[in-house]
């Protein structure tokens, strides 16, 4: 009896160290399920992205994190904390941020709230419509739907069928998600130019020599080119309005430039001013055929609020800034001074 007694308390005690084990271990590994939730992923110093694809489960997206050597944690452990926050079937495809410091549970919550990652593509003042191709062509986020498509079908392709391209698009920054088209983006430019223009032209001052909005839109892209500056904008689009008002050839280089197309290498001659084209506004009376390139709102709004005042012409100084002159002799000075470097006091 007294061996029966010995035995059964060694089963006792061999069955409470069994629990006891079973429990630190459960212990141990709530612990470090708790720690794993919280701790940020191995991403580094530096941003990196992930991509869940369409259709992707959670074990797949785990996969890719092993894989990446983001995360070591156990399949389990991203299980049981997708379950905790209830999002293991609602995760979203896309691109997603992997910033320093991010965790398990954020990583989760944005995928199930489909928080993906936003880029940026910026539209510069003044680029022509080739550079903005050549610009979207570059990005390696974007769908190229555009690159196999002429200007005229692509304009067809964002509903803006029958009309030349350059200008039609507002300089500024678009947001884009990773799988968005370059068209998607053409075509949200497009909206907001035309929007942004029509709300300017009701706006404009009265009596310009503007018939439309589109010839705003054209003598806004020569100020967009003649200068960068914001203070001169109103005033070289003061002198473009007085010489059209007065019925003079508006002789401008950039337009000059932009009908030269692929001859013009740096530099532009005496001849290629005397040159015809139909944007060579040396030969040709009145606004070029179209914009000769993107302006951006501060040049659309300096055509259709020029500066007043009697200055006919301006020459560049040399330093970013323009001298301007109401009259030929006066013009004719300033040009010795400035670009023959035969100033005279």
């Amino acid at each position: 009896m007294g061996r029966k007694k010995v035995r059964g308390r060694v089963l006792r005690t061999l069955a409470w160290l069994v629990v006891l084990a079973v429990l630190a271990a459960v212990a141990a590994g709530w612990y470090g399920f708790e720690r794993f939730s919280r701790a940020p992923l191995a991403v580094g110093p530096q941003r990196q992205t992930l991509d869940v694809e369409r259709g992707s489960n959670l074990r797949g997206i785990v996969a890719q994190l092993h894989a990446r050597g983001v995360s070591g944690a156990p399949w389990l452990y991203w299980r049981l904390l997708a379950a905790r926050m209830r999002v293991a079937d609602r995760l979203h495809a896309g691109e997603y941020a992997l910033d320093p410091g991010v965790t398990p549970a954020s990583l989760l919550d944005a995928m199930a709230a489909g928080r993906v990652l936003q880029r940026n593509f910026t539209i510069v003042d003044g680029w022509t419509f080739a550079q903005l191709r050549g610009a979207l062509a570059q990005v390696a986020t974007l769908r190229h739907e555009a690159a196999t498509l002429g200007d005229a079908d692509l304009m067809r392709r964002i509903g803006a069928g029958g009309e030349a391209p350059e200008g039609r698009f507002l300089p500024e920054t678009y947001a884009y998600v990773k799988g968005d088209s370059d068209l998607d983006i053409l075509k949200r430019a497009h909206q907001a130019m035309a929007h942004t223009l029509a709300e300017l032209w009701t706006g404009r001052d009265k009596g310009l020599p503007l018939a439309s909005p589109y010839e705003a839109l054209i003598l806004a892209s020569i100020v967009e080119k003649e200068t960068g500056r914001a203070d001169e904008r109103p005033k070289i689009a003061g002198v473009f309005v007085r010489r059209l008002e007065n019925h003079m050839l508006l002789q401008t280089d950039p337009s000059v430039i932009y009908g030269m197309g692929q001859a013009y290498a740096g530099t532009i001659h005496k001849s290629d001013l005397t040159t015809d084209t139909p944007y060579n506004t040396y030969t040709r009376p009145g606004l070029p055929p179209t914009p000769i390139a993107l302006p951006g709102r501060p040049a659309i709004l300096a055509a259709l609020h020029p500066e007043p005042g009697d200055a006919l012409y301006f020459v560049s100084r040399g330093d970013g800034t323009h001298v301007f002159a109401s009259s030929l002799a006066e013009h004719n000075r300033n040009v010795a001074c400035y670009q023959l470097k035969r100033c005279h006091d």
